[in-house]
């Protein structure tokens, strides 16, 4: 299996399908690359280089105790991006990985990114604030800390079903792609299971937003329960310079496995135009 080996010695695990322009995908917290294999498989099967990690922490990486935070999220990808030597590369982040694009462009700039797709993204800042009245109150992540501690694997197993609507009525229910999330959840560490709820939660992302000078694509659910629509996708897409933005009707969170030929589809437009 492929790896690198970052500064603080933390080991991070990649997959790298298929030959041609190179697309990195960043995945949500607690998946893994896996989580993107529906996105890699179709474009890698029309001439693209598909290469997606794990985050540190998560899935086949290392766990360190330290580095769950967008700062070395970021640093992470940009060593990897340095290491297979990637250039004109598009950058898909999901959920938490949409934070860890817009740090990474934040921090490391645009030199070496071509295009930049958000799904489901957490930016600008998922918090509840007093300049940031429509996000989300400090006690949901909270909750979401306790779930952890209490009963990890339980609280995988419950946020399954908000995560991919399915507790939405006459939803179609996949227990295959709850056991996949399961299982992609037990695979990331315990600190990172805990830490990264204040990444994604509490890192304000605006300033980074306005150094995208790149063609980006912002799509999100209108449903989307784990990281709501009002304060991210909306904002994000004023705060990008030219950014395009697709709300996907009734859409849950994990809308790149429950319309995965959707989003597929507007992946290959925007980067084949």
């Amino acid at each position: 299996m492929g790896t690198i080996k970052v500064a603080d010695g933390t080991e991070i695990y990649f997959k790298d399908w298929g030959a041609g322009p190179p697309v990195v995908f960043s995945h949500g917290w607690p998946l893994s690359a896996d989580a993107f294999e529906d996105q890699m498989f179709f474009l890698a099967s029309r001439g693209y280089r598909c290469i997606a990690h794990d985050r540190r922490g998560h899935g086949r990486s290392s766990q360190p105790w330290t580095g769950n935070d967008l700062d070395t999220y970021a640093d992470d990808l940009a060593a990897l991006v340095q290491a297979l030597d990637l250039k004109d590369v598009v950058h898909v982040g999901h959920s938490t990985g949409g934070g860890e694009v817009a740090r990474y462009i934040g921090r490391h700039g645009t030199e070496r990114v071509s295009k930049a797709v958000l799904i489901g993204a957490i930016p600008p800042l998922m918090l509840k604030t007093a300049t940031n009245p429509v996000g989300t109150p400090i006690e949901v992540f909270d909750q979401l800390r306790a779930g952890v501690q209490a009963d990890r694997s339980q609280f995988w197993k419950d946020l399954s079903l908000p995560f991919y609507g399915y507790n939405r009525a006459g939803a179609t229910i996949s227990e295959g792609v709850r056991e996949s999330f399961w299982l992609q959840g037990m695979m990331a560490g315990f600190p990172a299971s805990y830490f990264c709820i204040e990444a994604f939660s509490e890192t304000d992302l605006t300033e980074d937003l306005g150094r995208f000078d790149i063609p980006t694509l912002v799509l999100h659910g209108d449903d989307d329960q784990i990281v709501p629509i009002a304060a991210s996708a909306l904002q994000s897409s004023k705060r990008i310079k030219d950014a395009t933005l697709k709300v996907y009707q009734g859409a849950p969170h994990g809308m790149c496995t429950t319309l995965k030929d959707r989003v597929n589809e507007d992946l290959l437009s925007f980067l084949n135009p």
